[in-house]
C-alpha cells in the first residue's frame, strides 16, 4: 500500500471526499515524523511501535578496497510489530 492508496482507504472508510482525506493522512504522517525526529517513540496498540535506535561510531571497512573508514554515530527509526498484527499476518 502506498500513500495514495492509504488516502483512498481513509476516504472510503470514513465516507469523506478525497480532498479531506489527503490532509488528514498528511497530518498523521508529519506528526509521526516530527515525533521520531525529536527522539520520541510512537506506540499504536495492536499495530506496533516506532522507536529511534542510537548506534555508536565504529571503524568499518570498504569491502571493495579493504580500506578502514570511521563510521560516525547515527540514529535510525525502528519498527517493532505488535502482537495482534503479528498474529493476523501469520494466520
Amino acid at each position: 500500500m502506498n500513500k495514495s492508496q492509504m488516502i483512498d482507504a481513509l476516504a472510503q472508510g470514513m465516507n469523506i471526499p478525497l480532498r479531506e482525506a489527503s490532509p488528514i493522512t498528511d497530518t498523521i504522517l508529519e506528526t509521526m515524523v516530527e515525533a521520531l525526529a525529536s527522539g520520541d517513540s510512537i506506540e499504536i496498540r495492536g499495530f506496533g511501535s516506532f522507536v529511534v535506535k542510537e548506534y555508536e561510531a565504529y571503524t568499518g571497512r570498504n569491502p571493495k578496497t579493504g580500506i578502514s573508514i570511521n563510521v560516525p554515530p547515527k540514529k535510525l527509526p525502528f519498527f517493532k510489530v505488535g502482537k495482534e498484527l503479528k498474529e493476523k499476518v501469520n494466520s
